[in-house]
């Protein structure tokens, strides 16, 4: 307002208005002399770097300052998929010379993903408002926000097992707490092993035959060639809920589970059990992405040891790249047992308005089904996950394994 006065005074020539702005002119003067920087300090912390996809986290920003601010502004720059729970991304606060103020605050995850937090853009102005100091103040926390689980009761079960103990029940018969059948008793057999009963019945010793509890190697086949989305839903975002939840379930089961990331990028990770195991699965399903190729890839290019003999491997995918319909045929000659879960692309993609869009989506609807009809004759399940729940999907695998397996006795 002086420089205007001042500017107008000279111009109008009015040395009553260079006397009426004098004040204000003395006043900025003094404010822009006296100006500090107040060196502010802003520091993040979460109380915890891994949560689940809509689980709260806490935390709390500390702001520090050597001078008196009038008024401080600030900003937490929230990165997309997180988002405050609990109190304003944006506020205004006094401090005065030393002090320091904890602010906390509650943020959410509303997807699964890995997010850089520290970011807080902070503005502060002089008692007299008339400079303002701007700045960024960058820290490097990282949210890691895990898939949300599916509830499964029951999942697939191997054709084969291996050698070491698990919650499995192995089709040979053994030392195990599953009763398989019983026969005659020969020397070396031992003494709880008898069962008296039918002994009695039979007038001659009899010991009962079980099954040994063997475990499973799993591992999952992750298709990241192509993602169908539409709006807030993505089959690969999908297809890694469903890994994250399928892993979890096998290694309560005591199975060793493994990983293949399987498109522009290759990802790997050799079968192992255990909490870190779990960790180590899903933070590497967490960093897929598509990553554009045009380079053919099979799967020669997997490690031999990442699909150890007599694996279960089930593939996550919509089916969407013949690259990967390739793997599969692939795998499935080099005699592994295959699982697709198919997360269905159908719902993500409307047929159109035209009635040449129509076409065309009738016909891509019809090839899916008959790449479909193909696997199964290879003796692949495929199990259709998208309106129903994966539960679901899986039992009908479970169906066709089955009447498969008898079919070919």
């Amino acid at each position: 307002m002086a420089a205007i006065g001042l500017v107008a005074a000279l111009a109008l020539r009015r040395p009553e208005l260079a006397i009426v702005a004098a004040p204000f002119a003395v006043l900025l003067a003094i404010g822009t002399r006296l100006a500090r920087d107040p060196r502010v300090e802003v520091e993040l912390a979460i109380a915890a770097g891994r949560t689940l996809e809509e689980a709260e986290v806490e935390a709390v920003m500390t702001v520090r300052t050597d001078l008196p601010v009038d008024r401080l502004e600030l900003l937490v720059d929230l990165p997309s998929g997180v988002e405050m729970a609990d109190g304003d991304a944006a506020c205004a606060i006094r401090l005065g010379r030393g002090e320091e103020r904890e602010i906390p605050f509650t943020l959410r995850c509303s997807r699964w993903g890995v997010f850089a937090l520290g970011d807080v853009d902070v503005r502060a102005r002089d008692p007299f408002r008339l400079v303002v100091w701007e700045e960024r103040c960058s820290g490097q926390h990282e949210l890691k926000a895990y898939p949300s689980p599916i509830s499964l009761r029951k999942i697939l079960a191997p054709v084969e097992t291996q050698a070491f103990s698990g919650s499995e029940v192995a089709r040979v018969k053994g030392d195990g707490v599953e009763y398989a059948d019983i026969r005659d008793f020969v020397p070396g057999d031992r003494v709880r092993s008898i069962n008296w009963r039918a002994s009695a019945r039979r007038q001659e010793l009899v010991v009962n035959e079980r099954h040994p509890e063997r475990n499973t190697d799993v591992v999952l086949f992750l298709d990241s060639f192509v993602d169908v989305r539409r709006d807030d839903r993505s089959t690969l975002e999908e297809a890694v809920r469903a890994g994250a939840s399928l892993a979890t379930r096998y290694l309560e089961r005591r199975d060793r589970v493994g990983l293949v990331g399987f498109g522009g990028v290759l990802r790997w990770l050799q079968p192992g059990m255990g909490l870190t195991q779990r960790y180590r699965l899903i933070e590497t399903m967490l960093e897929t992405g598509v990553e554009p190729t045009y380079t053919w890839r099979d799967v020669n290019l997997i490690p031999a040891r990442v699909l150890p003999p007599k694996a279960l491997v089930l593939a996550l995918t919509p089916l969407a790249d013949p690259r990967f319909v390739v793997a599969l045929e692939d795998l499935r000659a080099r005699g592994f047992d295959l699982v697709v879960v198919e997360v269905d692309p159908m719902p993500l993609v409307e047929a159109g308005s035209s009635e040449v869009e129509a076409l065309a989506y009738r016909l891509w609807a019809l090839e899916r089904e008959v790449l479909r009809s193909r696997l199964e004759r290879l003796g692949i399940g495929v199990a259709r996950w998208g309106d129903v729940a994966l539960e679901v999907a899986l039992e009908e695998v479970r169906t066709y394994r089955r009447y498969a397996r008898l079919a070919r006795v």
